[in-house]
């Protein structure tokens, strides 16, 4: 049970929101907690109630805990990895995930499990030091896993809601290995926020045991009652890869960042930054296979944009600038995917939509 403050503390609270209003002025992101305190504020004029409050304050504690122990990471690239917490470890799909996990840090990655046994202990076993528990309190299955359990690199969230929110935001790539509800449910969450665009473009992987059909049967799924039903475009199956080879799982993830590096609105324009320089044959290959997604203009080169600013650590790298139709998130994957394939070899992923 919560403990009631005293008169003294709710004192000395409204003495330090005094001092906060004070300074946010000169506070970095001071008119983003100016809003975030105005909201509170307004709730508390509201009829919310017990509960309503209980969710406020706990997800906000989750949040608290995750920005802590994020930071110090902000700069790495990281893979998160979901996957049944059934799973024994003699099954393939087990060392499977072990490999993965030791294979993608040695490419710089770190790696991002729930924290609990199965696929997820695979996962922060093969990472070793540079894996992230991400854990939740289930009455059952759900408890840490012992290869994560450093307060440093681990968080107990008490909602799936905020854990699933730094899963996607703090990850640069998703691995998906066969799982129940709860993978199938982030599965469809990630693959729904990049279709609709809702969270940066990242790869996406399912990986199988060798031979197996989970991922293959569940493509099928889609492809017999979503996209013969006109309820996705065929596009959309772009925004994932299906495989049974760990290297080629690996390979997918790097090459996805081989030459694209990160993207970002500046008002209207969607600014592209890459690790190198493309040259004027490319970049004429990329505005002539991809003008359908280009509501006006061309796809152009760019130096960092003033809106850029808050990012120094990337200001130097080159930018495209474009004005997306801000829609066609599968085609937007195939422009990565085009734009990372540096000679013309005649990949289907730049043709024009009429020829695919």
């Amino acid at each position: 049970m919560a403990t009631i403050p005293s008169h003294s503390d709710i004192e000395a609270l409204a003495d330090d929101l005094h001092k906060l209003v004070d300074n946010l002025d000169s506070t970095e992101h001071g008119g983003l907690i100016y809003s975030a305190l105005q909201a509170i504020a307004q709730i508390s004029q509201t009829n919310a109630e017990r509960l309503d409050w209980k969710i406020l304050a706990g997800s906000l504690q989750d949040m608290r805990q995750a920005i802590a122990m994020f930071y110090p990471h902000r700069f790495n690239r990281k893979v998160s990895i979901f996957g049944s917490a059934r799973t024994a470890r003699n099954a393939p799909e087990y060392q499977q995930a072990y490999e993965f996990a030791e294979k993608i840090t040695k490419q710089g990655f770190m790696v991002i499990t729930g924290a609990g046994g199965g696929i997820m202990a695979a996962g922060n076993e093969g990472a070793g030091n540079n894996s992230l528990g991400l854990n939740i309190s289930l009455p059952f299955e759900q408890s840490s896993n012992g290869f994560v359990s450093e307060a440093s690199r681990l968080v107990r969230f008490r909602y799936f809601f905020t854990r699933k929110l730094y899963f996607v935001k703090e990850s640069d790539a998703i691995a998906l290995f066969p799982g129940g509800f709860g993978t199938q449910d982030e599965f469809f969450e990630c693959l729904t926020l990049c279709q609709t665009g809702r969270t940066t473009p990242r790869p996406i992987v399912l990986i199988d045991k060798q031979g197996g059909d989970y991922w293959n049967d569940w493509d099928i799924f889609v492809q017999n009652n979503l996209l013969e039903r006109g309820l996705i475009v065929k596009e959309d199956r772009s925004l994932y890869k299906i495989t049974d080879d760990i290297d080629e799982a690996c390979q997918f993830i790097t090459a996805f960042y081989s030459v694209y590096h990160s993207c970002r609105w500046v008002g209207d324009l969607f600014v592209i930054r890459l690790h190198i320089e493309i040259t004027d044959e490319h970049l004429d290959r990329l505005n002539d296979n991809f003008s359908d997604i280009v509501i006006k203009g061309k796809i152009e080169r760019s130096l960092a944009l003033t809106k850029e600013a808050n990012e120094p650590h990337i200001s130097d790298l080159p930018r495209l600038v474009m004005h997306f139709n801000q829609h066609a998130f599968g085609r937007l994957y195939e422009l990565i995917a085009a734009i990372n394939d540096t000679c013309d070899s005649g990949n289907p992923m730049v043709c024009h939509p009429e020829q695919r």
